[in-house]
């Protein structure tokens, strides 16, 4: 029999990235909210400048839940599933905001209504084939102020390229309008990738320094970056990187509305015969827990936010919380990565710094360009970027000049360990009927509840799209002296560090889980956060877009509370 606790305002299952900036503004409003975590605080201090305590074996990361949960995957619906690799979702406060490399971008205003306006200018033949891709319900313009709200509260450090209408070629030109400048001037560049930058210019495109959730100074009582590295599956131990743990998360608490109940495993989402929800369920130290709520927001992972709406069944909701029109897990979509690897005939400074430390161009994403004849839609940002250590130096490509073993290959690799860098490569990414979430009917956790399953296709747009752009990658770094340039196998990502969809907002319920604000079409006092209400990636990291939208639903919810919670 579950303990009942106290009843709460809001319950937010989840405190990481999306979840940990949501309660912010329900605290400010003065409402009582619950944070629900599967893991906990972790020290500062904890953080290894280790690469094989961090990326080899993946130490920080390997927490408990998450990796006992882990998606199986499989290629089209006959194909054989196999298990993920490891969990890209992290149990803590702060969740993966904690180890990730804190690129913080704004998506395009086209992301935002790619199928209205890639009809209106290549025609409707040229929506892929099988796509189920529907504009937001929403605009840029919408969230434009979100955004502006997280790049301040959070701190992102970065340079405007359109500030109302105003071009600033030291910035993105590309981007869509701002408010304002950003709160931190970008973080220094490299010897290496100002001299990406200054090839890239050569070339005719106009390169910018990435924006990033670290400080480039002092910053709300934190210092700027060290440059130390280990910002890839690492966390910060001087808290430079702004994690939700050291930024949102805290302030929250100041505010004494904000109650934390950590190691909470949760297991269900409980629905009421009128098919509102009323609380969360879950366990801690043998013990079940029910925690009552008006209002429960969903801010796990995308994998993790489908299973557990899959598993909430009840007899308002047979087929899982939400689900009664079959758009639970539908519409998911992982980001294409091609990579492009170069070698260069003398030493380049790539050690250590951090990733969001790039020369980036946009010349290849989105709609910047005339896809006329091209046979896609979208397109790739092009990032060559620094973060390198021994470990992963030494496991360099031969490039096909020496064998991958021997007294041949060590000679190669003490000549060319610090010769070598890879670019990242982010494609935009659209749902496709086949390809979609569902619950494993044979792999089960060790509660014995099925894990999430991800079916998965190969997709002939996204592959010409990233073949496109590696093209472009090659001719830059052969513009920057590379001698030898190969490229990455890319394809149909399975379980992916930048998932999306399986619970979208859109207007019609018939083929979206949740409306324009964020709630479900079904059950109007749940919400979902996070980057699984998203409809298209663009080509960009989506942690900013999933806090600005976080934001807005929260902000939605303080200002309509009466509404929503009934």
């Amino acid at each position: 029999m579950a303990i009942n606790l106290k009843p709460v305002d809001v319950a937010v299952i989840g405190l990481g990235a999306a979840g940990g900036v949501a309660v912010l503004p329900l605290a400010r409003a003065g409402l009582k909210v619950a944070g629900l975590e599967a893991g906990t605080w972790m020290d500062p201090h904890s953080f290894k400048p280790d690469e094989l305590h961090n990326n080899v074996r993946g130490l920080l990361t390997s927490v408990p839940k998450a990796n006992r949960e882990v998606p199986t995957v499989r290629n089209g619906p006959s194909g054989q599933t196999r298990r993920g690799n490891i969990h890209p979702m992290m149990n803590a406060i702060g969740g993966t905001s904690i180890h990730y490399w804190a690129q913080s971008w704004r998506l395009k205003a086209w992301d935002f209504k790619t199928r209205s306006e890639a009809v209106k200018r290549y025609g409707p033949n040229s929506i892929p084939k099988g796509s189920t891709l529907e504009d937001w319900p929403l605009t840029y313009d919408d969230l434009e102020p979100y955004y502006d709200l997280i790049e301040h509260e959070v701190g992102v450090s970065g340079k405007a390229g359109n500030i109302q209408g105003k071009i600033d070629p030291l910035g993105n030109v590309y981007e869509a309008p701002r408010q304002r400048e950003y709160p931190m001037p970008p973080l220094r560049g490299s010897g290496f990738t100002d001299h990406m930058a200054e090839v890239a210019k050569q070339l005719g495109w106009k390169p910018y320094r990435p924006p990033a959730a670290i400080n480039s100074q002092e910053y709300q009582g934190r210092p700027g970056c060290a440059y130390h590295g280990y910002c890839s599956r690492g966390g910060c131990h001087i808290s430079a990187k702004n994690s939700t743990a050291v930024t949102t998360i805290p302030a929250a608490l100041k505010t004494k509305n904000l109650t934390i109940f950590d190691h909470a495993h949760i297991t269900r989402i409980v629905a009421g015969g009128d098919g509102r929800v009323t609380g969360v369920t879950y366990l801690k130290d043998g013990k079940e827990y029910f925690q009552p709520a008006k209002v429960v927001l969903l801010a796990s992972y995308t994998y993790e936010n489908s299973r557990l709406l899959l598993l909430s069944q009840s007899k308002a909701y047979p087929k899982g919380l939400a689900n009664n029109h079959g758009q639970v897990g539908r519409h998911y979509f992982g980001h294409w990565q091609g990579g492009v690897a170069a070698l260069f005939p003398f030493d380049i400074n790539i050690w250590y710094g951090t990733p969001a430390q790039a020369a980036a161009v946009d010349e290849w994403a989105d709609d910047n360009y005339d896809h006329s004849g091209l046979g896609f839609i979208g397109g790739t940002t092009l990032q060559p970027h620094t973060e390198m250590h021994p470990i992963e130096a030494a496991s360099m490509s031969s490039f096909g000049q020496a064998p991958g073993w021997g007294s041949r290959w060590k000679a190669f690799v003490r000549e060319n360990a610090a010769r070598w860098v890879s670019a990242y490569m982010q494609t935009s990414t659209f749902p496709y009927e086949d390809i979609y979430l569902d619950l494993d009917p044979e792999v089960r956790d060790p509660l014995g509840d099925p894990v999430c399953r991800v079916t998965t296709a190969a997709k002939e747009n996204e592959s010409r799209a990233s073949d496109f752009a590696q093209k472009k990658m090659e001719e830059w770094f052969r513009a920057a002296g590379a001698i030898q340039v190969i490229r990455g196998g890319g394809g149909a990502p399975g379980v992916s560090t930048h998932a999306y969809g399986g619970t979208r907002m859109g207007d019609n319920p018939d083929t979206n889980v949740v409306d324009r604000w964020g709630f479900a079409h079904e059950a109007p006092n749940l919400g979902i956060l996070g980057a699984s209400v998203m409809g298209t990636s663009g080509a960009r990291n989506p942690t900013e877009t999933a806090q600005a939208l976080a934001w807005r639903t929260a902000d939605h919810l303080a200002k309509s509370w009466k509404s929503i919670a009934g």
